[in-house]
């Protein structure tokens, strides 16, 4: 089945306020910068993103026209914000978060990680010993109001913390080798949150930097098998200015 769509525009047609998508990347890399600026220009509203390691800091620009533009209610991460206060304070979306306008989530990225497997598996949630005996076991949350107990269980005399399966409406993937029946391949460490994102969506969007045919991808090539790939729309490499703060 050719799942290659015409244009970005046609990629995200069906998004609507309130969606709720899967961000991957780390920092400017393997994030979905085409798709992103492609939601901005449609101008959905109450948007939650759901991220990994921080890749909304790799697309500053983006981060900051969906923050001034209104676009975004919720983000879960497990690095949102700068390590620089000065410079974090002088940050649109850190400046929304601290204000009480846009609701951040945090876990740790591992447990991140997982929640997104385990939604791909169809686990509805898990046991994790990580954050035991820190704040953790709460909801991490900006909202005050939302910040209640995890249940916890004593498994074999050990503590554990109950975590839910993360499934997104949407999950933007960048890939650097797509073909036209959705496998994907991806470069490096891109590959770091974006299988576990595209398994564990509702509707799974690929953007990719090279276009191939059918059997141009050798299957032991294959990252993510085209069966969790939707769309397919091809895009130009992204130029990055990368920074760490």
């Amino acid at each position: 089945m050719d799942k290659v769509l015409p244009g970005l525009e046609e990629a995200i047609a069906d998004i609507k306020d309130g969606a709720v998508i899967a961000i991957p990347g780390f920092f400017a890399c393997g994030v979905p910068r085409a798709l992103l600026q492609a939601i901005i220009k449609k101008g959905v509203k109450d948007l939650t993103l759901t991220c990994g390691c921080g890749p909304m800091l790799g697309a500053a620009q983006e981060l900051k026209e969906l923050t001034l533009n209104g676009q975004l209610k919720k983000v879960i991460d497990s690095y949102g914000l700068f390590r620089s206060a000065s410079k974090g304070m002088q940050d649109p979306f850190e400046q929304a978060v601290r204000a009480g306008k846009i609701e951040l989530e945090i876990y740790p990225m591992g447990t991140m990680a997982e929640k997104y497997r385990a939604a791909g598996a169809g686990i509805p949630a898990f046991y994790t010993p990580t954050g035991v005996g820190s704040v953790m076991e709460n909801v991490v949350n900006e909202i005050e109001a939302k910040r209640v107990p995890k249940e916890t269980k004593i498994i074999n005399g050990k503590k554990y913390i109950l975590e839910y399966a993360l499934q997104p409406d949407f999950a933007f993937i960048h890939a650097k080798f797509g073909d036209r029946e959705g496998n994907l391949r991806y470069a490096k460490t891109a590959r770091n949150f974006n299988h576990v994102m595209a398994t564990a969506a509702k509707v799974t969007i690929a953007e990719v930097e090279n276009l191939l045919e059918p059997g141009e991808l050798d299957g032991d090539d294959v990252h993510t098998p085209g069966v969790y790939v939707k769309r397919i729309v091809r895009v130009p490499r992204p130029k990055f200015a990368i920074t760490i703060d």
